[in-house]
């Protein structure tokens, strides 16, 4: 897992030193907002259960239109079936944090540079690949258990707790003076698993054979409901895998390495 771990840290980091070495423009800064998730405890509707969450990033740009860019994002995600409604017979319900290294690649709609006093705004695009961890939990007796060890689904193997994202959205860049600028996004993460929430298939246990004095942690938080389901019923869908999205603001201030001696100096000088 570590090694996992350090490979697609390394493939992340690449983009942001493809830029040449000296007199490159870098920009640090922060982010602050929520995120949320789309999945079996709430298939559609978007900033539902919204959580906070924080991070850095630091941004280089190629151009005046193109951005290349690096977030480091913690925020956490939450459903409930009984303030959803998406299903109240199975009365599930879950939290978890979510991790998250990514990079993107920004496509300003206006010619754009933190500093400058004529393209001093831009709306902009964005997409890129991102890695995760995740650990979603349940209450259970005042506590909140971690999920994945209790297979609550009857599984053979327990599945991954980090995994790849594809991200993309949409955000505004306003440069407040020469250094500062501040922004405004909304991003969606397209997952490849779907037990963000601990939910996908369907109930393994026949609860007419277990005493009540003897059901166990892991077999109550499989099948919370008042009235059990039969094995082989419906607990999630499977064909849709879980989607998480992190929406905020971000505050930075950009740098100058070295001395600029490429054409981008003349395009820079001439667009203030």
């Amino acid at each position: 897992m570590i090694k996992v771990r350090s490979l697609v840290y390394l493939l992340i980091l690449l983009p942001l030193f493809s830029s040449p070495a000296f007199g490159q423009d870098i920009e640090l800064g922060i982010f602050g907002g929520g995120s949320y998730y789309l999945g079996e405890l709430n298939p559609g509707t978007q900033f539902y259960f919204t959580r906070p969450a924080f991070g850095g990033m630091a941004r280089v740009d190629v151009d005046t239109r193109w951005a290349v860019r690096l977030n480091a994002i913690v925020g956490q995600v939450a459903g409930d079936d009984a303030v959803s409604q998406t299903n109240v017979n199975r009365n599930l319900r879950f939290q978890s944090s979510v991790t998250e290294i990514s990079t993107q690649i920004e496509l300003n709609f206006f010619n754009y540079f933190t500093g400058s006093k004529k393209n001093y705004f831009s709306p902009y695009l964005f997409a890129g690949p991102g890695f995760f961890i995740f650990n979603p939990k349940a209450p259970y007796n005042g506590s909140m258990v971690s999920l994945v060890n209790l297979t609550t689904e009857g599984q053979d193997k327990k599945y991954s707790l980090y995994g790849f994202a594809a991200l993309f959205g949409f955000g505004f860049k306003y440069s407040v003076n020469s250094r500062l600028a501040l922004g405004l996004e909304w991003g969606m993460r397209k997952t490849y698993t779907d037990y963000l929430d601990d939910v996908s298939k369907t109930y393994y246990l026949d609860f007419d054979k277990i005493p009540v004095s003897q059901i166990s942690a892991a077999e109550y938080l499989s099948d919370p409901s008042p009235v059990k389901h039969k094995p082989g019923m419906q607990r999630g869908n499977d064909q849709n895998n879980d989607w998480y999205s992190i929406a905020g603001m971000t505050l930075t201030y950009r740098f100058t390495i070295g001395e600029k001696t490429t054409c981008s100096d003349f395009e820079h000088s001439k667009n203030k």
